[in-house]
């Protein structure tokens, strides 16, 4: 396990720094002079250049990249030009706040989704199966744009029973928890009910019927263990995406998290700031899948790490 682990790691180290090097060169192509962002509109070109230079920014791109990995693997991600604070900071502040709305999201949208799609591959055609597929579609193809601005409609404005934004108190994640984690109990409910269908028509779980044992426990402790796989995977990503930022429901609740935070650097053709935020999400994603990989081995050890 310790082996495997190590050897992750060493692959998270190549992956993150794939992505340093493309995030950095990517936003190099970017219009805008950071150095004529700092200074104001009536600097002259000398000014410019000076600037240019103490920012290192006239060197070769390849001697700018090396800079900022030596800089990183120090724990400087850099400054803000739009803040005029240090990246990691900035990170740091909003980070909780996404971390809040992620699992939140994913331990809402699990208590609905898991019981749902077990639930409807157990009774598959039924009147259970249908309204859990029913939901499930709708789910899927709603916007989080257009449910956001529907949710705080009913029940912000209309209701007035949830305030339509901030943050702060249990109230304030509901309606942006909803938003986020109706897309993603769609998906889990499809793919529980697909798992629970393929396995519970396996020889061994019939044989397991014809020893007497009950119903409920074929279906909970052989039958959905070895359904559940497909999910472990998906809810290892989503969490990943969301920890990265669920910019658009941050944007439309005012959640202060590193969504709004991305969208106020873009805006502000905070490069510096967008590249740090990139970095910190790879690597929060590499380590998700890391950890996912591991879980799995604990629901089915007879799966074995390579």
């Amino acid at each position: 396990m310790l082996k495997y682990i190590l050897k992750r790691l060493a692959y998270t180290v190549f992956v993150i720094i794939g992505v340093s090097f493309i995030t950095f060169f990517l936003l190099k192509l970017a219009p805008g002079d950071p150095a004529r962002l700092i200074l104001a509109e009536t600097a002259t070109e000398e000014q410019v250049a000076a600037m240019r230079a103490q920012m290192g920014l006239d060197k070769p791109l390849i001697v700018q990249y090396l800079t900022y990995m030596n800089n990183v693997l120090h724990g400087d991600l850099g400054n803000s030009i739009y803040f005029v604070r240090p990246n990691a900071e900035l990170i740091a502040e909003r980070f909780p706040a996404t971390v809040q709305l992620a699992f939140a999201t994913i331990a809402v949208s699990l208590i609905v989704s898991i019981p749902l799609g077990v639930l409807a591959g157990v009774k598959k055609g039924t009147a259970a199966d249908f309204f859990s597929m029913l939901f499930a579609l709708f789910g899927q193809s709603m916007s989080n744009v257009w449910l956001g601005i529907l949710l705080i409609l009913i029940f912000a404005v209309k209701l007035r029973l949830l305030p339509a934004m901030g943050y702060g108190s249990w109230q304030n994640l509901i309606l942006p928890c909803a938003t986020l984690g109706t897309g993603y109990a769609a998906l889990t409910t499809r793919l529980v009910r697909s798992g629970m269908i393929d396995v519970l028509q396996e020889d061994y779980i019939t044989a397991t019927y014809a020893k007497g044992i009950s119903s409920s426990k074929v279906i909970f402790k052989y039958a959905f263990r070895n359904a559940i796989l497909p999910t472990v995977t998906v809810v290892g990503m989503n969490i990943g995406m969301m920890l990265g930022g669920a910019v658009v429901t941050e944007k439309i609740f005012g959640w202060p998290g590193l969504g709004s935070l991305t969208i106020q650097a873009i805006a502000g053709r905070d490069f510096a700031l967008v590249q740090s935020i990139l970095l910190v999400i790879s690597a929060l994603f590499v380590l998700i899948n890391l950890v996912v990989d591991i879980i799995y081995t604990f629901i089915d050890p007879r799966m074995k790490l390579s």
